[in-house]
């Protein structure tokens, strides 16, 4: 295999908006977010327009509302933010359409406008169905009223997707057992798992500093992984990403385009893009984005091009993630890089550690390589 003619960068067909307004900032979120500021909606609502209107009303397959929780904007809020969408993008027959939500946010007013404005995915931030666990994370909904409501959304909405978190602390393996359990007895077609961090400059974070809290055992967080894995397939959940579970027909297009590097174009605070090669963020705090935006300056915090090397890496690092792993070949097709050339110090690293397993031009994880994805991904990006 040898290295070719670099390519063009693709044409993005997928766009993120971040919505940052939340009822609260869980203890362990260390997202781009605003709580306790409604009176914020109206001018956040102006600036994505106004961020958008420099796009040519480009043609789009998926479309992911993120936040923050797009579903805490008010009815009339939340029918302005849609009418926006339609106006910025042109919106491909077979769209996926998503919108985070959160449980307590959802009631069936919102959720009509969310379907007719196209909205056919709905990713419910649920975390756990136990209430202590939910306490400890801070979360505002109850394990019964979850339940309730996934129900509620897939009479409108049949396309749902749930997170889960693990490892918190205090959680017991059997608690986790029934989170899981609940979860693939409901009417969901993907799921997402992911233990818990603790993010500098959170509270837990702080807590954690201080002692008031202490995280769930790596021993225990490896019985709780490989529990889910376990018995997810069962339910009919594939397991075809690190953290991402779905039946056969449900997995996540907005995220395969981010694996594959295909660019996406993104607005809203803390925001980030890939355009043309080129790597932009938005400024994390929404205050600062939205007076940049209301004084004609750009929203852009940081701006980075993106080399051939630096993104034939990425896409490698990513797509290394998926349980079906990756093709150097087609790789070295799509961007005009040796692969072999370029990751085969990592290859050969992470072959002798039994972390990957190469057949020809084909690389995936070991299933000792599925617990250490982060070292793999990390010596393909080095």
């Amino acid at each position: 295999m040898t290295s070719g003619q670099p390519q063009p960068w693709p044409i993005p067909r997928s766009a993120y908006i971040h919505v940052p307004f939340c009822r609260h900032r869980c203890g362990y979120c260390n997202f781009s977010v605003v709580a306790d500021r409604d009176d914020l909606i109206t001018r956040f609502l102006d600036a994505i327009d106004n961020e958008l209107s420099i796009l040519d009303r480009p043609s789009i397959d998926t479309l992911f509302l993120g936040g923050g929780t797009p579903t805490h904007l008010p009815i009339d809020a939340l029918q302005e933010l849609m009418r926006i969408l339609h106006r910025r993008f042109r919106f491909s027959e077979d769209i996926e359409f998503s919108s985070e939500a959160n449980p307590e946010d959802i009631t069936e007013e919102k959720l009509c406008v969310l379907a007719d404005a196209g909205v056919n995915r709905i990713s419910l931030g649920v975390q756990s169905f136990d209430d202590q666990k939910l306490s400890t994370l801070q979360r505002g909904h109850s394990g019964d009223s979850a339940q309730r409501i996934i129900e509620q959304v897939t009479e409108v909405i049949a396309n749902v997707s749930i997170d889960l978190i693990f490892a918190a602390p205090g959680e017991s393996l059997e608690t986790w057992q029934r989170d899981v359990a609940t979860a693939l007895a409901l009417p969901i077609q993907h799921l997402s798992t992911y233990a818990l961090t603790f993010e500098k400059g959170t509270l837990f974070w702080n807590q954690l500093q201080r002692g008031d809290l202490q995280p769930a055992g790596e021993s225990l967080e490896l019985e709780m992984y490989e529990l889910v894995r376990s018995v997810a397939p069962a339910a009919g959940m594939t397991h075809y990403e690190i953290s991402s579970f779905a039946t056969p027909t449900h997995r996540c297009r907005h995220n395969i385009a981010y694996w594959e590097g295909s660019g996406w174009y993104a607005a809203g605070p803390g925001a980030a893009r890939f355009v043309n090669g080129r790597r932009e963020v938005n400024h994390r705090s929404t205050t600062a984005y939205l007076r940049r935006m209301e004084t004609g300056q750009s929203p852009t915090a940081e701006s980075e091009l993106v080399t051939p090397q630096q993104a034939a890496r990425e896409r490698a690092a990513f797509g290394i993630r998926r349980i079906d792993g990756i093709d150097l070949a087609d790789l070295a097709q799509q961007t005009g890089v040796n692969m072999l050339t370029l990751l085969a110090d990592a290859i050969e690293q992470c072959e002798r550690e039994d972390l990957i397993v190469r057949n020809g031009d084909h690389i995936r994880l070991t299933e000792r390589g599925i617990l250490f994805a982060d070292t793999v991904a990390s010596r393909f990006l080095a």
